[in-house]
């Protein structure tokens, strides 16, 4: 079995079973990562195991401890906590990531984190909501691209195709990067929507698009400031969700040039946000 699902044997109660019936459920995995800057711990997140690397570029992209692929020089997994029965030594979890940044470039103090952050919330662990305003280091403004309306309301379905791990246990938020025609560039699945972020934003900056202009962010769930921020910080100019944004989302949407769409569902949407960007039928 992956370390994506887990399987566990449960009792399922429903209308047609009132007294119950045995069955196996399968589960998503969600495993602590450590994030090691320099070998000095950076913040541990609970998430789904895979793609640990664009996990960590994305979260320190999005905190503004770096801006470019260059800024990383090696990431490699570190022997992790638990001992082999046998030998008693150290055993390669692939739980614990230690990433060595390019000369000159270093963790602020201030972003050091003192607490673990959950797989839900995102920004824990932080000092101050302050230092989540890191100064946006692309003109979002600039970015003139258009997207049909068709398009976007097209996205919910592809992100759903694109689910596979979801498709058997309903238990994983989505995340997807498309360009301006609807074509999925990438999808990523984890237990917490700010780690699927991440993942995309790592994902991108792998592939040289840093920032990704004429891009649009589809989430799964609803959208909140720290997946507005992270998109911002990644040069992304469109945020889309199948639920509500957050009034700071917004506020910041509006602020550095996102266009912030909320409800992607059948065939409704709300435009937050700099609606200039989506093409109206007729």
């Amino acid at each position: 079995m992956s370390r994506l699902t887990s399987r566990h044997r449960i009792l399922a109660i429903d209308a047609d079973h009132p007294a119950g019936w045995g069955r196996v459920d399968t589960l998503s995995v969600e495993e602590p990562l450590e994030i090691r800057v320099g070998g000095e711990p950076y913040t541990v997140t609970m998430r789904t195991p895979g793609h640990d690397v664009e996990l960590a570029q994305g979260l320190l992209a999005a905190e503004g401890v770096i801006t470019t692929l260059e800024d990383v020089r090696t990431a490699r997994y570190c022997a992790g906590s638990v001992m082999d029965d046998a030998t008693g030594q150290p055993v390669n979890t692939y739980n614990v990531l230690d990433l060595r940044l390019a000369p000159g470039v270093e963790v602020p103090r201030e972003r050091l984190r003192q607490v673990v952050t959950s797989s839900a919330c995102g920004v824990c662990g932080t000092q101050s909501i302050d230092l989540l305003r890191t100064q946006v280091p692309w003109d979002l403004h600039a970015d003139d691209v258009q997207v049909e309306a068709a398009t976007v309301l097209a996205m919910p379905g592809a992100l759903r195709e694109a689910q596979k791990v979801f498709s058997s246990t309903g238990g994983l938020h989505g995340v997807a990067l498309f360009d301006a025609s609807g074509r999925l560039l990438v999808a990523r699945e984890d237990v917490g929507r700010h780690n699927a972020t991440d993942k995309v934003v790592g994902w991108a900056m792998q592939q040289g698009m840093r920032p990704a202009r004429g891009t649009v962010l589809f989430v799964s769930g609803r959208t909140s400031f720290e997946l507005a921020q992270k998109a911002a910080m990644a040069g992304i100019p469109v945020l889309a969700g199948i639920s509500a944004p957050s009034s700071l989302a917004v506020e910041v949407a509006q602020e550095v040039g996102m266009t912030l769409i909320g409800f992607v569902r059948g065939q409704r949407m709300n435009v937050y946000t700099h609606p200039e960007r989506i093409i109206l039928p007729g």
